[in-house]
């Protein structure tokens, strides 16, 4: 399990083919997932509301909330410049998570996880506007809602000026809650943290 979570900066034992694995194995579950909860839906629906998904900031938002960021392996340069909060690497690592699973203990293991991972996140036909990104989804939810926007703020930048990684604060002052995402630009670190907020408010839903 310690493969899963290295980075090929840190070891030439990273998680790069148990990522290959967990991919393969993340959209089986997922595809098994939606043919159950989505009975009725064809199967160019279901296709799309799988693409949402298995998308990178659903996986990175899904690692935020599983803890990954704080048992990364990195080597010194890339934890330096944010490593740890970038959106690829965490949805890289999810994905070998769930191939060391699958390794460790069989499919229908990691299939369990793969359910209580999206156990919190709403799944519907409608998931098939895909296109729609964190910041539009999160600011349609909280005008559904009545609610203000969220504020925005660039609170670090890592790296030289030419590679330049920004983490970003989302705060949404109405429910006391701030989540924070890192990317190559403000507006992905913001792509970021609107899909950690997202992940996190449909959480405390489900309680």
């Amino acid at each position: 399990m310690v493969r899963s979570v290295t980075h090929r900066s840190f070891s030439s034992d990273h998680n790069e083919r148990l990522e290959f694995l967990g991919d393969s194995v993340l959209n089986l579950s997922v595809a098994a997932l939606l043919y159950e909860k989505l009975r009725d839906s064809p199967e160019g629906e279901l296709s799309r509301v799988r693409a949402n998904l298995v998308k990178q900031d659903t996986l990175h938002a899904l690692a935020v909330q599983l803890g990954l960021p704080d048992v990364l392996r990195l080597g010194e340069g890339e934890a330096r410049s944010g490593g740890q909060k970038r959106p690829s690497i965490l949805a890289d690592a999810l994905e070998a998570v769930i191939g060391a699973v699958y390794l460790d203990a069989g499919y229908e293991a990691a299939q369990t996880l793969v359910h209580r991972l999206f156990a919190a996140v709403e799944i519907s036909p409608q998931m098939q506007a895909i296109g729609k990104d964190p910041k539009t989804e999160l600011q349609e939810w909280l005008q559904g809602r009545k609610m203000k926007l969220p504020h925005y703020r660039v609170v670090g930048t890592m790296g030289l000026a030419h590679k330049q990684s920004f983490d970003v604060e989302c705060v949404i002052e109405e429910l006391s809650l701030i989540e924070r995402g890192i990317g190559g630009s403000r507006r992905s670190g913001e792509q970021a943290a609107a899909a950690a907020m997202l992940v996190r408010i449909q959480s405390k839903a489900e309680t």
